[in-house]
């Protein structure tokens, strides 16, 4: 099959995971999902009960589809996350996934290479890590070094799949305050990062509600690199973050999953779909001998039905 048709059949079955917000019972939900909720009175009989469908009821749907800003789902919660309480302090960062009886979890179905994935981000999108904590397989604590490199208010997001048949794909958050000094940054769009000696630029944009397709073209001192080595069962990781709520997109690179002792390069094709109009904050993990460089992006999605910004009106002036 070719890369055309592979990102299509992917794109296709993409699931965008973005959901309810912190607290167990408090939930935030975009205006524009609260709108369809809400218009008119009438409104499908739900359920065995034959009733007309709840505003909590419907809150309750949205969660069950969308994920990343969500501290329990599923009958699953993430736990209060551990962490040094200040910049430059050494310590270890460490939480639990707890079950719908608040026990450990202890299991867990392995998914691109890893049995958890975990996210780390300041709130205005700067101080990515991503990382791959160790489990307690006794305690189901998971637990990794952590230093802070700077203050402010980060999101956790652990993702990962419990053991079991038919169990839930899960992305959940919790909220750690960094103490210190706190400068916020003010990302601003760019299709070009320079990152560790290479080059990285976005071909593609962004619609609310449709798949695009996203291409990484990568390059050192002028020469295209084609020894990209595979990572996380791919040839690339892309996380994405939407601006203001940090709601989550993850995917990956699109076609077959490499061989082993297998390489490419230049290019690293992705499909991706944004939920809404607004800024989107890319982080592309790429692995080139033995060593994982991240290189960051931003991207305006454009409203439903509307074309598209050019590659000029969206690259940054300092790149």
């Amino acid at each position: 099959m070719n890369a055309g048709g592979r990102l299509a059949i992917y794109g296709a079955g993409l699931v965008v995971a973005f959901g309810a917000a912190f607290g167990l019972a408090q939930v935030i939900i975009p205006p524009s999902v609260v709108s369809e909720w809400t218009k008119g009175t009438e409104m499908e009989e739900h359920g065995a009960h034959g009733g007309a469908a709840t505003t909590d009821e419907a809150a309750s749907a949205a969660a069950d589809t969308l994920k990343g800003l969500s501290l329990s789902l599923e009958g699953y919660a993430l736990s209060p996350v551990a962490a040094p309480a200040g910049v430059d302090e050494s310590g270890e960062l460490n939480f639990e996934i707890r079950d719908a009886h608040g026990a450990p979890v202890t299991e867990y179905t392995t998914a691109h290479d890893k049995d958890l994935h975990l996210i780390v981000v300041r709130s205005d999108g700067s101080q990515f890590r991503h990382v791959h904590p160790t489990l307690d397989e006794a305690t189901g604590a998971w637990s990794l070094p952590w230093e802070w490199d700077a203050a402010g208010t980060y999101r956790v997001f652990a993702d990962f799949t419990p053991a079991g048949p038919d169990a839930p794909s899960l992305t959940l958050t919790q909220t750690v305050q960094v103490a210190g000094e706190f400068t916020p940054v003010a990302p601003a769009p760019t299709q070009t990062a320079q990152v560790d000696g290479f080059t990285v630029s976005l071909e593609g944009a962004l619609a609310a509600g449709s798949a695009s397709d996203l291409t990484f073209t990568l390059t050192k001192d002028g020469t295209p690199v084609t020894g990209l080595e595979p990572y996380l069962g791919a040839f690339g990781h892309l996380v994405a973050l939407r601006e203001g709520d940090l709601a989550y997109l993850h995917v990956h690179a699109a076609g077959d999953e490499p061989k082993a002792g297998e390489t490419s390069g230049p290019e690293i094709a992705f499909a991706a779909e944004a939920p809404t109009a607004g800024r989107y904050l890319l982080y592309l993990d790429f692995q080139v001998d033995g060593e994982v460089h991240t290189a960051e992006f931003v991207l305006d999605a454009a409203p439903a039905g509307d074309a598209p910004a050019s590659d000029d009106d969206a690259h940054d002036d300092g790149h």
